[in-house]
């Protein structure tokens, strides 16, 4: 007697290794599933990946070109309000020619009407500068402030009130559009 009909059950059919796997396909043994590698991602899975990746790197190139934009405009905006301001720093000095003439002519002048024309024009000197964002700094009896202000000298205080505060302005500090074109020169007490 052969060993298959040894094995051979009741019914007289001889048992094989295929006919123990009840979970295999016929053809198939039954372990041969489980060695087959399992696909990690679908074609359509990475197509999604791919997809959402595109779509993060467009989001931030708009974000970036957003921000580009504005600080372009922004530049440009700050460039155009102070274009001028070499021409009005010169312009400045004569400015300060005339407040020094005005006080020179309001003591010395008889003569009212050369007194109202030189005026008539140093004060349309001052609104044409002011119509393009210049604006005098008022610095007297004010705190001193270094970020505004260049000491050049040091005096006693008049009175107590006046101590770490500007006493005198010997040239008057100057903005342009809010920002800072010249410093004022002052004398403090101590």
């Amino acid at each position: 007697m052969t060993e298959q009909e040894a094995k051979a059950g009741e019914n007289g059919t001889p048992e094989t290794n295929a006919e123990l796997n009840i979970n295999t396909d016929e053809n198939l043994s039954g372990n041969t599933h489980l060695n087959e590698p399992v696909p990690e991602e679908t074609e359509l899975e990475k197509l999604r990946s791919e997809l959402d990746e595109m779509k993060d790197k467009y989001l931030r190139k708009a974000a970036e070109f957003e921000n580009f934009r504005r600080r372009n405009a922004k530049e440009r905006l700050e460039l155009i309000q102070t274009a001028g301001k070499e021409i009005i720093l010169d312009l400045l000095e004569v400015l300060d020619d005339c407040d020094r003439a005005q006080k020179q002519i309001e003591s010395t002048l008889q003569d009212e009407n050369v007194k109202q024309g030189v005026l008539l024009v140093f004060n349309k000197l001052r609104s044409t500068l002011q119509s393009r964002g210049v604006k005098v700094m008022e610095s007297l009896h004010q705190d001193f402030n270094p970020d505004l202000h260049e000491a050049i000298s040091e005096v006693e205080a008049p009175s107590e009130e006046l101590k770490g505060k500007v006493v005198d302005e010997v040239m008057k500090g100057y903005f342009m559009n809010d920002k800072l074109i010249r410093h004022a020169k002052v004398v403090v007490g101590k």
